[in-house]
């Protein structure tokens, strides 16, 4: 056998051992092993973290933007906010998200049913106890018919959405709404708004002492893990976006991949996320379930390309797997066997 033949040929680690031993101390290296990995890890916790914000609360809401949360309250009522209008699996308001024949929120049905007007504004204010005044204005709008209900919401929220709207484009603010800076209560000047008035003042009292949040919190289970509905009431509002602004995640950055402060998120997600820039799916409001599509196929014509004709061949045209395994191919030249030819 030629002298560059041994070089290339595997050493056979099968013979015993025939050098010296030394002395070693495995949990020793261990523990130091783990010593310095834990180290490293509280370090690199300390310097790369994410931070530890506080959660958002129904209560931090109404009193940091109480005019904001009467306005979003005042829609839930009327069950026009985004939740009310949404469909399942909340409720039957909205078909969903679709596409052709496929209708998998319709499908699904209902799973988490949520009435917006019961379950945000006057289940809860039944749990306030001690106001006559309040109990005989959720009765009298209770009593009303829906046709009374529904000009009574709208003739309260309309002064509310110009005062947002004012706010957002930092106009001069309409006087008929008015924030006293000491209690942090909202006045709304408006006729024809029945009892509402009232019920959100009423609502607004019990959010800002907290207990607006333990109402929507109250479910059947032991111990309250469910956060859907206050989530949802105050995804409904400002106080979501204004913290996701704060924190750059609102996605005019890095897009749908953006992470936590100034900085991208998960880059293996790119090509999941590139689509939502793009049109048609950027003004689709069934860009969830087209994108989901889009990447469906992408992941099938994948998984079948060693059976794709001309694409399975190009490997053997562009051989640059003879580059990565080349050590292999020159173990086999000596035999005569040069692997599949390119």
């Amino acid at each position: 056998m030629s002298r560059l033949s041994e070089l290339l040929a595997p050493r056979d680690d099968t013979q015993p051992w025939k050098g010296r031993y030394a002395h070693y101390d495995l949990v020793k290296e261990a523990s130091i092993a783990v010593g310095i990995m834990a180290l490293l890890a509280i370090v690199l916790s300390v310097l790369f973290s994410s931070p530890d914000d506080k959660p958002s609360t129904v209560a931090q809401w109404s009193r940091g933007t109480p005019v904001n949360f009467v306005t979003a309250a005042t829609l839930e009522l009327n069950g026009t906010s985004p939740t009310a209008e949404y469909g399942p699996p909340y409720n039957h308001n909205a078909a969903g998200q679709h596409a052709w024949f496929l209708r998998p929120q319709k499908w699904l049905a209902v799973s988490h049913p949520i009435n917006t007007a019961n379950d945000f504004v006057i289940d809860p204010l039944r749990t306030v106890s001690g106001d006559p005044t309040l109990r005989s204005a959720v009765a009298e709008y209770q009593a009303a018919p829906e046709k009374t209900k529904k000009a009574w919401g709208e003739a309260y929220a309309k002064p509310l959405e110009e005062y947002e709207t004012a706010a957002e484009e930092k106009k001069t603010l309409p006087k008929t709404v008015t924030l006293d800076s000491t209690t942090d209560a909202v006045s709304v000047q408006v006729s024809g708004a029945g009892p509402v008035p009232r019920m959100m003042a009423g609502l607004l009292s019990l959010a800002q002492s907290g207990g607006l949040d333990g109402s929507l919190l109250t479910s059947k289970q032991f111990f309250q893990t469910d956060y859907t509905k206050p989530l949802l009431f105050m995804s409904d509002g400002g106080l979501l976006t204004e913290r996701a602004e704060g924190q750059h995640l609102l996605g005019d950055q890095w897009g749908m991949m953006n992470e936590t402060g100034s900085y991208p998120g998960q880059t293996w997600l790119w090509l999941y996320t590139v689509w939502y820039q793009v049109e048609p799916f950027k003004a689709s409001q069934n860009a969830d379930i087209l994108v989901m599509l889009v990447m469906g196929l992408l992941s099938l014509l994948f998984i079948c390309i060693p059976f794709i004709p001309i694409i399975n061949r190009l490997p053997r045209w562009i051989p640059i797997y003879r580059l990565i395994w080349k050590e292999h191919y020159r173990s086999l030249a000596p035999t005569g066997r040069s692997g599949p030819s390119a």
